[in-house]
């Protein structure tokens, strides 16, 4: 028990600075170079957020196969690395040649910037199967330590580089290089493959693609999900209103950030069949926990979450913030139940959420003109979602435990 709480912590203060420092250099570049330049900037960011979702079913599928079989690591690892520097150079690739695509599309007005997208994307790539590893094998000093390097250079660079050069190019350039310090710490760490299990074949590859695959795609659908709202709202709200859903947004975003280590910490143990059941009830409670104190925050004090909305230019928001962050309980909820799907590869949970998806896109488009409408909406959706997912969850882990 200590050692899980001493990980804990040491994640949880990691993605606390990773976090702190990417806000702050994304707040201090929208000050330096300006609204046009950060326009561009801004595009380029949700790019990478988005091409994240290879990255991120990488590290699941890694942390996965360590935990459920502990006693293979060395094969494992040398599965994991040999898709992730194809997946890299693949996507890597693909996105260099896409450039002048990726130019026009995001009317960036700067093929270099383009350019800079693909050589990102295959760091960021490579970053998230080396994170797997060290999240499959509890290794969470060295984790937390990849997790602040993945923060703070790019800090570090990106304030040297604008404050150079104030231009959407060197901003992104310092992005860029921000993700290659984590990928060379990975590799320094890494460097030493464990002595276990057989030499890794060319045909014991393609089980690994798969599984990385079905797993980008069901973070892509929880990603798609939980963004959908704000692109919905630009629509059928009016500018003033879309304004304010977006500031209670905030609200809901850090709700659901704020429990995310748990996530890191649990998916080993719920992808270790034994302690999956145990894992799941322990993170919803953390994660449970965490939100309803953050609603209930929110309900008492809507002056200190008024501040961190916007302040009072968002007055009009101020009684709905307790639900805005019930939203981001949901969504910090429904990111542990997704990862228990990954973790024991169910199917159908990965279709529902699609079907939420559909589902919030469709009634909001349709049935929604106000800001409690869209939230409402959203909420209902979401709380519906989270009930079926929970109930296929342990129904899965109910008929899974005779053989245990």
């Amino acid at each position: 028990m200590g050692r899980l709480l001493g990980g804990s912590g040491q994640i949880a203060v990691a993605m606390m600075t990773m976090n702190v420092a990417t806000y702050a250099f994304t707040m201090t570049t929208a000050r330096v170079i300006g609204p046009v330049a950060y326009g561009a900037f801004f595009a380029l960011m949700n790019l990478v957020l988005i091409l994240s979702v290879v990255m991120l079913g990488l590290q699941a599928t890694a942390a996965r196969r360590i935990s459920a079989d502990p006693s293979q690591v060395g094969r494992i690892e040398g599965e994991i690395l040999r898709v992730s520097l194809r997946a890299s150079l693949l996507v890597g690739g693909l996105l260099l040649l896409g450039a002048p695509l990726v130019n026009r599309l995001l009317d960036l007005s700067s093929l270099p910037s383009a350019l800079l997208v693909g050589v990102a994307a295959a760091a960021m790539t490579m970053t998230g199967a080396q994170a797997g590893i060290l999240q499959g094998e509890r290794r969470w000093r060295e984790l937390a330590i990849l997790y602040v390097l993945s923060g703070v250079p790019r800090l570090v660079i990106g304030l040297a580089l604008i404050l150079w050069q104030p231009t959407e190019f060197m901003a992104f350039l310092g992005v860029t290089l921000g993700f290659y310090a984590p990928v060379l710490y990975g590799f320094v760490v890494l460097r030493h493959r464990r002595e276990s299990g057989a030499t890794t074949e060319r045909g014991t590859l393609l089980p690994v693609i798969k599984e990385s695959v079905v797993n980008s795609q069901a973070l892509f659908a929880y990603f798609a999900l939980t963004n959908i709202d704000m692109l919905v709202g630009r629509s059928v709200l009016d500018a003033h209103d879309s304004g304010l859903y977006a500031a209670g947004l905030i609200v809901t975003r850090a709700v659901m950030f704020l429990p995310q280590f748990v996530v890191v910490i649990a998916f080993p143990s719920m992808s270790a069949s034994p302690s999956h059941a145990g894992a799941l009830l322990r993170s919803m409670a953390l994660v449970g926990g965490s939100g309803a104190a953050c609603v209930l925050g929110a309900a008492l004090l809507p002056d200190i979450a008024l501040a961190f909305a916007g302040g009072q230019d968002y007055d009009e928001v101020r009684g709905l913030l307790w639900a805005f962050a019930l939203l981001g309980m949901c969504m910090s909820l429904l990111q542990l139940l997704v990862y228990s799907v990954l973790a024991h590869r169910g199917v159908l949970s990965m279709a529902l959420v699609w079907v939420g998806f559909v589902a919030v896109a469709g009634l909001a488009s349709t049935m929604v003109s106000t800001v409690p409408g869209l939230l409402v909406v959203v909420l209902g959706v979401e709380a519906v979602l989270l009930a079926a997912l929970l109930v296929i969850s342990f129904v899965k882990l109910r008929e899974d435990s005779p053989a245990q």
